[in-house]
C-alpha cells in the first residue's frame, strides 16, 4: 500500500515529500529551500534566520483572528543510520518508506519519523482551508539531531506565539513537559605506532547485528553498546601471545546507540589459531547475556592487512578506557518516577593511526546530574592519559504542570478520547529548554504518534497512531483561547 493511501492523506503526503530529500543534520539547504518555495505558492509569508532555521506564518482562520498565537514546532533533520547489507547514501538517495503490518518503516535505513510526521503534520496545517484556527507559526529547525545548533541560534524576538505545541515525541497518549538536557563530551590521545613483526597474524574482529536506538529514550532498555562489547572481546584477545591492537572503529553518532564496532588485532602466529576460540566462547556467552534484549548479537574474524599497530602497553591502556568510560543509566530520578536522570551514551570510538578518540552523550534532568557524569568522563580521561573537553550543552526542560498549553490539549484529549492523557517527563533532548530560555513566557507541551526504534533502521511510526495525533493537533487548535 502506498502512503498517498493513508489517512490524513495530506499528512502522509508531505512526509512522502520529507522522504525524498535527503535530510542528514547540517544538510537540509535543499529541503528548506523546496520548503521556502512551497511556502511562496501557498501565499505564505517565510523567513529564514542566519542559523537555517525556516519559519512560516499563517494567519488565521476568519472569526479566530483574536485567538493567541500558536507555534508549531518540528526539526528538519533526522538520524542516519542503515544495516550493514543496505546500499544506501543519506546524502544523495531518499528514503523508501513501506506500509507493514499497520506501521510505516523504511528499507533497511532510519525512516525519518523522527521529526518527519511531526513537520508533516505542520505543513498539513499550513495547507488545509478547513482548519479552524488562530495565527500560526511553523518553526523548522535545523540540526537537532548533531548538536541542537539551530535553535542555539534562535533569535529572541523572531517568534510570536504565547502557546508552543513541539511534535516531536513519540508515545501516543502522553503530553510531555519536561526533557532532559545534555552536554557532548570528547575524549582524545595521540598514539605512537611501531612496526608489526612480518611473522605476525593480523585480523580483524567485529561486533554486528545489535539492535541501536535512541540514545535517551533506548537508554534504559539494557541493550548492547557495541563498543563495550567489543572491548570486552579485545581485552580477552589481549591475553594472547604478542597481541596488540591495531585499530578499533565503532558507531557512528552520539546520540544512537552503537550498533556495530570492528578491531583489527594482531597476534603471533602460535596464538592465532586461538582466536577462533575465544571469539566462539564470547559469542555463546553475549548470546546469554543479550538474550530477549538483542537476541541478534554476531561475533565474526576474518584476515586483514597491517604494517603498523599499537604497543602492547598502549593497546592495554586503550581497552582499559573503553572498559571504564561509563555508559548506559547513571541514575533515576527520585522525583519523577520511572525516569532516567542521568546516562552516558559511548557512541563513537576511533582507534588507528590519528590516535584515540571517543565521543559520549551526557544526558541528565538536572544540572548537576550532567556535571557528575561528565567529570566523571573526565577523571577517568585524566587517568589514561587522555584529554577531554565538553560541547554543545543544551539545558533540560523544567516541567510546569501548570502551563497553559499542557491544559489546552489536555481538555482537547479528554474532550474527544474520554480519558485522561498520561502526563510525562522523557529522559532524551525535546528543543523546548533552549525555546524556553530565549522565550520564557511561552507556553509549552510536546505530543506525538507512537514511533519505535527511533535512531535505528528498525525506525517505525504506528499509522492509526499517526491519524489520532493529527485529530488531537486540529482539535487544540481550535481550541485555543482568546488573547
Amino acid at each position: 500500500m502506498p502512503l498517498s493511501q493513508l489517512q490524513p492523506a495530506l499528512l502522509w503526503r508531505h512526509f512522502q515529500t520529507l522522504c525524498s530529500f535527503p535530510r542528514p543534520s547540517k544538510h537540509e539547504a535543499a529541503l528548506r529551500a523546496h520548503l521556502q518555495d512551497w511556502a511562496r505558492a501557498q501565499g505564505l509569508a517565510y523567513e529564514v534566520d542566519a542559523t537555517g532555521n525556516l519559519l512560516i506564518k499563517k494567519p488565521a482562520t476568519p472569526g479566530f483572528e483574536e485567538r493567541q498565537t500558536v507555534v508549531l514546532q518540528g526539526h528538519l533533520d533526522m538520524v542516519t543510520q542503515k544495516n550493514a547489507d543496505t546500499a544506501h547514501d543519506f546524502y544523495t538517495d531518499p528514503i523508501r518508506p513501506r506500509v507493514q503490518d499497520g506501521w510505516v518503516r523504511a528499507q533497511g535505513t532510519t525512516l525519518g519519523a523522527d521529526n518527519g510526521i511531526g513537520v508533516a503534520a505542520a505543513l498539513a496545517v499550513l495547507e488545509s482551508k478547513d482548519i479552524e484556527h488562530g495565527p500560526i507559526e511553523v518553526l523548522l529547525t535545523v540540526d537537532e539531531e548533531a548538536g541542537m545548533s539551530g535553535v542555539h541560534g534562535l533569535q529572541a524576538g523572531w517568534l510570536n506565539g504565547q502557546i508552543l505545541l513541539n511534535l516531536d515525541t513519540e508515545d501516543w497518549g502522553e503530553l510531555y513537559v519536561g526533557c532532559a538536557g545534555g552536554v557532548d563530551v570528547a575524549v582524545s590521545r595521540p598514539l605512537a605506532q611501531e612496526p608489526i613483526a612480518p611473522d605476525m597474524q593480523v585480523l580483524r574482529v567485529a561486533v554486528k547485528g545489535l539492535r541501536g536506538g535512541h540514545s535517551g529514550v533506548d537508554i534504559h532498555l539494557e541493550r548492547g553498546n557495541a563498543n563495550r562489547l567489543l572491548a570486552r572481546v579485545v581485552d580477552d584477545l589481549l591475553a594472547l601471545p604478542h597481541a596488540r591492537l591495531v585499530s578499533f572503529e565503532g558507531g557512528t553518532l552520539r546520540n544512537a546507540l552503537p550498533r556495530e564496532a570492528f578491531a583489527v588485532i594482531a597476534v603471533a602466529e602460535e596464538g592465532s589459531d586461538r582466536v577462533q576460540g575465544v571469539v566462539r566462547r564470547w559469542q555463546q556467552r553475549l548470546s546469554r547475556e543479550l538474550a530477549r534484549v538483542d537476541e541478534g548479537v554476531k561475533l565474526s574474524v576474518e584476515p586483514a592487512l597491517a604494517t603498523q599497530g599499537l604497543s602492547a602497553h598502549t593497546s592495554r591502556q586503550v581497552i582499559d578506557l573503553l572498559l571504564t568510560l561509563p555508559l548506559g543509566v547513571a541514575r533515576w530520578s527520585q522525583s519523577v518516577p520511572g525516569v532516567v536522570e542521568s546516562s552516558s551514551n559511548l557512541g563513537v570510538v576511533r582507534v588507528g593511526e590519528a590516535g584515540f578518540s571517543a565521543l559520549l552523550l551526557v544526558r541528565s534532568l538536572t544540572d548537576e546530574g550532567q556535571d557528575e557524569v561528565a567529570r566523571r568522563i573526565e577523571a577517568i580521561a585524566r587517568m589514561a592519559g587522555a584529554q577531554s573537553e565538553r560541547s554543545g550543552a543544551y539545558p533540560g526542560w523544567t516541567p510546569d504542570l501548570s502551563s497553559s498549553a499542557l491544559k489546552l490539549v489536555q481538555d482537547a484529549y479528554r474532550a474527544r478520547y474520554g480519558k485522561e492523557a498520561e502526563i510525562k517527563v522523557i529522559h532524551a533532548g525535546l528543543e523546548c529548554g533552549l525555546i524556553a530560555g530565549k522565550y520564557p513566557a511561552m507556553q509549552m507541551v510536546s505530543f506525538g504518534p507512537t514511533v519505535r526504534g527511533a535512531h535505528s533502521p528498525d525506525e517505525r511510526v504506528e499509522i492509526e497512531s499517526v491519524a489520532y495525533f493529527w485529530d488531537l493537533l486540529v482539535d487544540a487548535l481550535k481550541a485555543v483561547p482568546a488573547r
